[in-house]
């Protein structure tokens, strides 16, 4: 464990910054998750631009990598395009 104090306060913040990227990403991948499970086109672009953002939010605080980002968002607008047809 660490000794010096400016150490244990990074120690704290990086758990608290670890915490708080576990749950945007889980509730991202979530959001994600029921994107692709909807079976209507408009339903599905009403959701896609919540969903984008949320994945643009992720690669912006380096949760994910933005070339990662882009191709998720990449293939669900494929997805919803898909239903759209």
């Amino acid at each position: 464990m660490a000794n010096h104090k400016a150490t244990k306060k990074d120690v704290r913040q990086a758990a608290k910054r670890r915490e708080r990227n576990k749950y945007y990403g889980k509730t991202t991948r979530n959001a994600i998750r029921d994107l692709k499970a909807l079976k209507t086109g408009k339903e599905a672009g009403e959701q896609l631009p919540e969903v984008a953002s949320m994945i643009d939010k992720l690669a912006k605080r380096g949760v994910i990598h933005r070339n990662k980002a882009a191709n998720l968002k990449s293939k669900l607008a494929k997805n919803v395009n898909a239903l759209a047809n």
